[in-house]
């Protein structure tokens, strides 16, 4: 149990985990945007690493609920309840003075999308809500210098959406949001295994796949894992070995609308600052980002250097410290609104 006297607070509300971070402290949570319900109730069982740990083991009792769909709010009572349910065990809320929150959101949300953020934080006790585009705050948080006058350019895919941006002195010039990502690459590899094996897995199955042997290009057939789930044909449970090779082509299409997404951007982009992007490299960030030669076969496709950030997982939460730092700062260029 933490008790935190800072009154500011960074939250990723991820479609796939979120984290929390605390001025003074660093993360101080980092948790899956899983939430559990009794049916008949309507009560909130478990949020968490708890709700998660039930997914594909539950009875018609319980309810397992994802509340964020695509990085947006998709049931905003429910994600109340989890934010609220986290803050309460950091102690946040009790001890002092409401706190100041800065939330992530994608690019290209709606308005409307950008209001049920602030409301639920609102809701879950906040001062000030400041929201910020995903992906300058993970620039921000990969330790680019976005508010120079030079020209970057990121790649974060989380589990929602993909945020293609390029930026500079502080602001995204281009930028595309495409909902194509982890999700998406998860139900991929799961519909594979179902077309080409006749073998149905779950969903926490299929995620251990794509990290254990997920590959962009260059998959080996030596690269295995053991695969259990129910045989299509039988009905009864049934063990296979996958490649590197065949979870390569289970992701092909997807990752090549990212890849085509990516060019779009630059395309759209002044030539000066292409330039800046040819010298400084793109930024790869997200869980997506680790998936095994990613970074290769962009740098293949676009012609120019792709990197993957230091610590691709906690950037977007750790640009939320480190603009709420700056914020602070009467002499820095981040004004948060």
């Amino acid at each position: 149990m933490f008790n935190l006297k800072t009154k500011d607070i960074g939250i990723d509300l991820g479609t796939a985990n979120v984290l929390i971070y605390s001025k003074g402290k660093g993360i101080i949570l980092n948790q899956p945007s899983v939430v559990a319900v009794d049916v008949l109730s309507g009560k909130v069982i478990e949020v968490g690493e708890e709700a998660y740990s039930m997914i594909g083991r539950t009875s018609g009792k319980v309810e397992l609920i994802r509340p964020l769909k695509d990085g947006v709010i998709a049931d905003f009572e429910i994600t109340e309840q989890m934010i609220n349910i986290f803050l309460n065990k950091l102690n946040i809320g009790g001890l002092f003075a409401k706190p100041n929150i800065l939330i992530c959101c994608p690019t290209n949300i709606t308005t409307v999308e950008k209001e049920a953020i602030r409301k639920v934080a609102v809701k879950c006790g906040a001062r000030n809500v400041y929201i910020e585009e995903e992906p300058k705050v993970a620039a921000v948080g990969s330790g680019l210098e976005i508010f120079d006058p030079v020209g970057n350019m990121v790649i974060d895919i989380g589990g929602g959406t993909t945020d293609i941006a390029v930026l500079s002195l502080g602001d995204i010039v281009n930028s595309a949001s495409v909902k194509i990502a982890g999700d998406v690459l998860t139900n991929d590899i799961i519909k594979y295994i179902k077309d080409k094996h006749h073998l149905l897995i779950g969903q926490r199955m299929a995620e251990g796949i794509k990290k254990e042997i997920g590959c962009a290009t260059g998959g080996e057939d030596e690269t295995t894992k053991e695969v259990k789930g129910r045989d299509l044909i039988s009905g009864l449970p049934k063990t296979i070995i996958l490649s590197e090779v065949e979870i390569e082509d289970a992701l092909k299409l997807s990752i090549n609308e990212i890849v085509l997404q990516t060019k779009m951007v630059l395309e759209k982009t002044e030539p000066e600052l292409a330039s800046d992007i040819i010298n400084q490299g793109i930024v790869l960030l997200g869980g997506g980002s680790l998936i095994k030669n990613l970074d290769k076969l962009l740098e293949s496709e676009i012609q120019v250097p792709v990197y993957i950030a230091e610590d691709p997982l906690n950037a977007v939460v750790r640009g939320t410290g480190y603009l709420l730092e700056l914020n602070d700062d009467s002499s820095s260029p981040v004004n948060l609104v």
